[in-house]
């Protein structure tokens, strides 16, 4: 069994793309997350495909975020599909809504932080308080775990004073902006190697562009594998 600390983001244009790159990763990646920019791709179709017929976990990256009882409604939903983790923002009346729809089942509801797209000169622009990313980050974990959220989504920069939140035991946390060694940051600010990320104490790894871009993406995978293991011998140069 694949270990399934490494989740593969399925950022392709289509179900047909992603049912095709994890034939290519076969056994070597058992967790998946399918996010908003697949929805209209036939994501939702995927998703149950991968998880009923490969016996796939599923990240549904949703990222929701609206009144309580539309959050509630949403998240009772999507909870018939079994599937593992499902992300909604970290404000506490967003978490509690979510956790009430996915009741009696087990879903997972992670709360996003701050994405880790952005910087502090965007929570500026966005008119969020100031202070440093990571403080905030924390704030918003520890708001989000009394909340009753299962997990967070947070980068891997603030993975280590996450954990070490009283708030945070039992809780899981979800990093992504993980780069391999040497990797294009792309679009994401706020990295870290995977081999870091496990150090400071995170639970999954997502990465996307490093693996699907990749000549090899079945042997991209493997790389970061070992990285997270921190296992110098069995790195490959994909």
């Amino acid at each position: 069994m694949a270990d399934d600390r490494l989740i593969v983001a399925m950022d392709v244009p289509n179900a047909l793309a992603g049912l095709q790159l994890a034939e290519q990763l076969g056994d070597a990646v058992s967790f998946y997350k399918i996010g908003l920019g697949m929805l209209t791709g036939g994501g939702l179709a995927l998703a149950n495909e991968l998880k009923q017929d490969h016996g796939k976990r599923i990240f549904l990256d949703m990222k929701l975020f609206d009144i309580g009882a539309t959050v509630e409604a949403a998240v009772r939903g999507l909870a018939q599909f079994d599937l593992d983790f499902l992300t909604v923002h970290g404000d506490p009346h967003v978490v509690r809504a979510a956790k009430e729809g996915a009741a009696g089942k087990d879903l997972k509801i992670l709360a996003v932080t701050i994405l880790t797209s952005l910087d502090r000169e965007d929570l500026t622009a966005s008119l969020i308080k100031d202070g440093a990313i990571s403080d905030i980050v924390a704030e918003r974990a520890a708001r989000a775990f009394e909340a009753g959220a299962d997990g967070v989504i947070a980068s891997p920069q603030e993975a280590a004073k996450i954990r070490a939140l009283p708030q945070a035991e039992g809780r899981l946390i979800v990093t992504p902006g993980v780069r391999p060694a040497g990797a294009d940051l792309g679009d994401q600010k706020r990295v870290a190697t995977p081999a870091q990320a496990v150090r400071d104490g995170v639970d999954h790894i997502v990465v996307g562009r490093p693996i699907w871009k990749a000549a090899d993406p079945r042997a991209a995978a493997q790389s970061i594998l070992a990285e997270m293991n921190n296992d110098p011998a069995h790195l490959t140069s994909a």
